[in-house]
């Protein structure tokens, strides 16, 4: 650890009140990149860092490009995996527990190999005004994962831009002016903090029967449920059921998105369902939700290439899944 400890520029093992790292000295740099995108969790308590490092609040959406430091901590008392992240001198968040545990041994081999801290492509994104002020920043890293010695299943999906990573939502917003079908103007009275929000959502979902505002209330929650997961303990299982009673109207959702767009947008329920069973290890059941998305997305999805790692995570699971013996 000595040795490692020198490479890294001093003892990085003390920890401050919070029981995280000082800030560390962040040079020199080596800078990866690739094509896998991978997110930041966390950045909800660390918003004014990130306001900071774009240059101030705005009412704006933002994209920001730019580059983040990986900073694997040596003594975090809440998880012995953990990676933060840094842009500009500053965190901004983690690594999830489970991403932590996949990349912290490739992380350090890197670490020793360069004799420099690991820095990733950066994309900052979020922000827009609410009725409380200014959204939500976060964070999202391109990498390759082979240069932490990980194999990837998921083909390689460009940076991640804000109408994809919420299903398509900046599309419906932009056109909600011109169809009183559906009326997304709940989305701006929804609350920061994500307790309230969900509440909120919860109360929205009791009473909209649009099929297309139900889409993305149901969106919206799972999202923030997901980011909650380290918040409240049973956040993961709500947003499960929210997930399954998501699916139990998607078919009804699926024609009213046709009709309106022509095409079926991201559904990241699928994908994270399928996700979140593998990592269980459940074959069956992350089989059953990658079929499913299979299903809704048909022919007409809005991107294809979600489609074709639908398939493959498909083809994955089935191939774990013990066959049958003849009785």
């Amino acid at each position: 650890m000595g040795v490692l400890r020198r490479l890294l520029g001093g003892d990085s093992t003390k920890t401050d009140e919070a029981g995280r790292s000082p800030n560390p000295p962040l040079t020199p740099t080596a800078l990866l990149g690739g094509s896998h995108d991978i997110e930041v969790v966390g950045e909800s308590h660390y918003q004014d860092s990130l306001w900071r490092a774009v240059g101030g609040k705005t009412s704006e959406y933002l994209r920001i490009m730019t580059e983040a430091v990986l900073v694997p901590e040596l003594n975090n008392p809440h998880d012995r995996n953990a990676i933060s992240v840094w842009i500009s001198e500053m965190r901004v968040g983690y690594f999830s527990r489970e991403d932590a545990a996949d990349y912290r041994a490739g992380l350090l081999a890197l670490q020793a190999q360069t004799r420099c801290w690991i820095a990733l492509p950066a994309i900052i994104a979020g922000g827009g005004m609410r009725a409380t002020g200014p959204g939500l920043l976060g964070v999202w890293l391109a990498h390759d994962p082979s240069d932490f010695g990980l194999v990837a299943i998921t083909p390689p999906t460009p940076p991640p831009v804000l109408e994809d990573l919420r299903t398509g939502l900046s599309r419906a917003i932009a056109t909600d002016a011109e169809d009183d079908s559906y009326d997304l103007s709940w989305l701006h009275t929804l609350p920061n903090d994500h307790g309230s929000a969900i509440k909120r959502l919860r109360n929205l979902l009791r009473n909209d029967p649009d099929p297309i505002d139900r889409h993305f209330m149901f969106s919206e929650l799972e999202w923030r449920l997901y980011r909650s997961r380290e918040t409240f303990a049973s956040a993961l299982d709500e947003y499960d059921e929210a997930c399954r009673l998501h699916d139990v109207e998607m078919d009804g959702i699926r024609v009213a998105l046709l009709a309106k767009f022509g095409n079926v947008p991201l559904l990241e329920t699928y994908r994270q369902m399928a996700i979140r069973q593998q990592k269980a290890k459940n074959w069956a059941e992350a089989l059953r939700w990658a079929s499913r998305g299979l299903e809704i997305y048909g022919d007409q999805a809005y991107r294809t290439e979600v489609v074709e790692e639908l398939k493959k995570r498909a083809a994955a699971y089935n191939a774990k899944i013990p066959s049958k013996t003849a009785e």
